[in-house]
């Protein structure tokens, strides 16, 4: 598989990179294999967390005996010293190394710097050589260009895909013009893109963008294996395909990046309540309106706007808003489809 320069850390990366979100929803013994057949397929970067449950563990279990081949990188949501270390220690014991290539900043709500507690605790443990360089996430624009000409951080993790504005993609060559490497989170914009070959192709006609594809099924990963055997190009198939896409999810959505979740005190199912309308026009709708699919969503007339959703939002969305526009286009939905309402 073909490797790319990360920035200034100089680590060869395959250009596909394992993000492991996706395997926390499966067995250790399923996770084992698919991270195996990564691994053996040429994938040799992969993106986890300490906040993504037991996706540190899995990837230490299934390859910590070629840890020397692959390049680890795990974040800390940790806003204090302490808790940092304590991430850290806990993420290398998960991982089974002593070190992490990158170790990132988990989507701080403003840029720490050189001075804070934060980064000092990050500079202390890349002294100790627990970690090799000291990266960041964001997901607010404004926050990731000051990170970024900060000159501290490695590497940036932004959501980038082919439904990124034009400002958003300015953060590529900022990043390129301070030789900061770029990982591209949200490729698939949560899941809302079905088809990787037009974010495939988008993404790889950048020379410097990294992303780490949320993968949990082996056919996704064939897909992704196979369009690294033959990259496809942006061509006016594709590029009509992204304006497409572009029509049809612009405006705020829900990214499902998960922030808001699971502290709903009325149990919503925000990352799939919030952006139904979606799902229903772009996916196999039957699989939302079963008995089971329409009581979560009608969760939603308890909500009581505490604001718990919106605090965790780094998007700003007004979430309870959105889920009664949602909630709304739902029960109109079956009423269309003439579902009788369970």
């Amino acid at each position: 598989m073909e490797k790319i320069r990360l920035g200034r850390t100089g680590l060869m990366v395959s250009r596909s990179g394992f993000g492991a979100i996706p395997i926390q929803r499966l067995s250790f013994e399923e996770a084992a294999t698919l991270l195996q057949k990564a691994y053996a397929g040429g994938i040799n970067f992969y993106d986890t967390a300490r906040g993504y449950t037991n996706s540190e563990e899995k990837i230490g279990m299934a390859l910590s005996h070629v840890r020397s081949e692959i390049i680890i990188a795990s974040k800390s949501h940790a806003s204090t010293a302490e808790a940092l270390f304590k991430d850290l220690e806990t993420s290398l014991t998960n991982l089974k190394t002593d070190y992490l290539d990158i170790y990132q900043l988990h989507n701080p709500g403003s840029c720490p710097t050189q001075d804070s507690e934060l980064y000092q605790a990050a500079l202390k443990a890349k002294e100790q050589g627990k970690i090799r360089f000291i990266s960041i996430t964001a997901h607010k624009l404004d926050v990731a260009i000051e990170e970024v000409k900060s000159g501290l951080y490695d590497t940036m993790q932004f959501p980038l895909s082919p439904l990124s504005s034009d400002a958003d993609l300015t953060l590529v060559q900022l990043c390129k013009d301070h030789d900061v490497g770029v990982i591209a989170m949200k490729a698939m914009s949560g899941g809302l893109l079905k088809d990787p070959t037009a974010s495939f192709a988008f993404l790889r006609s950048f020379g410097n963008i990294v992303p780490i594809w949320g993968i949990q099924h082996a056919w996704e990963l064939e897909q992704f294996f196979e369009l690294e055997k033959n990259p496809p190009a942006m061509d006016a198939k594709i590029e009509a395909q992204i304006k497409k896409d572009r029509e049809e999810l612009s405006g705020s959505f829900c990214r499902f990046c998960g922030y808001c979740m699971p502290t709903c005190p009325a149990k919503i199912i925000i990352g799939q309540a919030a952006r139904m309308s979606l799902l229903l026009r772009r996916m196999r709708w039957e699989q939302f309106v079963t008995p089971e699919g329409q009581a979560n969503m009608a969760r939603v007339k308890n909500c009581t706007d505490c604001g718990v959703c919106k605090t965790h939002c780094p998007y700003d969305l007004d979430i309870p808003k959105l889920l009664r526009s949602e909630y709304e286009f739902y029960l109109n939905f079956l009423r269309e489809k003439g579902i009788e309402e369970v």
